[in-house]
């Protein structure tokens, strides 16, 4: 007899306008407005919600536990199941996905936040690095993200012509979105660190987002159209940079492989994904990840911006999963792709496949 997994989806997504200063607001300001929203656009409240998780940076917060004090903006009074990840709010959603696969709920709420203003965001980042040889070194994420770009561009994959041109897309795709940061016609700049000007950055954003996931018939209940999260995974490159090969990405292929990315269902490209959102934060790291996934003209690849509209740090990668669910939501895409990344140079990527495609009615999903 062939074992069943449940089908878990997407069902809700909402994001904060994304701001270059917050001080107007204190953290539960920022996040509450967004929860608010996403379960409206539900119909349900905190206490239908089984599981709630979410992720953010106490580095960023500049104190410890700082998410005790976003969990007021929830309601976590009767006593609710919830946890937290201190990083970016996609790898909550992976734990709510596990939890709700594993039946210990059928709806989650999962939701993550970033405010970058507050401090120099460079400096804060390079506590990512390996405390022994790199960090008292100071390399921030900007320095290293130029290695990267140098490294590309030495190995003739990219030069500063065509990071420009990702820039100037990312932002003209932005134009018209409601919560970007930077759209439209940006200056590329002056030089940040060579070969990367000020237009091949990201914003520093302060910003939160929130999904809503649900199980089997919950999500059919609750979303006219489900994006149904058909795999997702993630790994983790070598901490050292001195032993990674910069113009590659091979934890990001081998989650994407593992997600089912590389499946393909009808011979398209990519196996038929037709949108693609990736968290690349400089324009050099969309070169990596484009030819990493095997992404070609035919995948849109960051119709929404991407962290080069706005990059609210520890809520960017849940962002690119809400976003492609969104596009599913509104008939934009059949079969999308989202990408969150953690650490300097793509140390760390996640990536799920989501998609339109439902199985029969009562049905807890296909074999696996």
């Amino acid at each position: 007899m062939t074992r069943r997994a449940r089908e878990v989806a997407v069902v809700a997504f909402a994001q904060s306008d994304h701001r270059r200063h917050s001080e107007d607001v204190s953290e539960v300001e920022l996040v509450m407005p967004v929860l608010h929203r996403v379960l409206a656009d539900t119909g349900l409240t905190t206490a239908d919600i089984g599981f709630t998780c979410s992720g953010s940076s106490d580095y960023l917060a500049g104190r410890a536990f700082s998410f005790t004090m976003a969990l007021d903006g929830v309601g976590a009074w009767p006593p609710i199941s919830e946890s937290h990840v201190e990083m970016d709010g996609a790898w909550a959603l992976y734990e709510a996905w596990v939890a709700l696969l594993t039946g210990e709920a059928d709806t989650a709420l999962v939701y993550a936040w970033g405010t970058s203003s507050p401090g120099s965001l460079r400096d804060v980042l390079t506590r990512q690095l390996d405390p022994y040889y790199l960090a008292p070194l100071w390399p921030d994420p900007v320095a290293l993200a130029a290695l990267q770009a140098q490294a590309l561009i030495d190995a003739g994959l990219t030069d500063e012509t065509a990071l420009a041109a990702i820039g100037a897309r990312s932002r003209a795709d932005a134009v018209g979105h409601p919560h970007a940061q930077l759209s439209g016609a940006v200056p590329h700049g002056d030089y940040v660190v060579r070969p990367l000007r000020t237009g091949d950055c990201p914003p520093i954003s302060d910003g939160a987002a929130a999904v809503v996931l649900a199980a089997g018939e919950r999500a059919r209940d609750l979303c006219d159209r489900p994006a149904w999260i058909r795999g997702m995974d993630h790994r983790i490159e070598a901490h050292s940079l001195g032993v990674r090969d910069l113009t590659d990405s091979p934890s990001t292929r081998l989650a994407a492989e593992r997600a089912g990315a590389f499946q393909r269902t009808g011979g398209g490209p990519g196996g038929e994904i037709d949108r693609a959102e990736l968290h690349a934060p400089f324009t050099s790291q969309e070169v990596v990840l484009r030819r990493t996934l095997n992404l070609d003209s035919r995948v849109r690849v960051n119709p929404s911006g991407g962290p080069l509209a706005a990059n609210p740090v520890m809520a960017t990668g849940l962002i690119r999963i809400g976003e492609a669910a969104a596009a599913i939501h509104r008939g934009e895409s059949a079969r999308a792709l989202a990408h969150a990344t953690s650490g300097p140079c793509l140390q760390q990527n996640l990536v799920a496949v989501l998609d339109a495609s439902d199985g029969p009615a009562g049905s807890e999903g296909a074999p696996r």
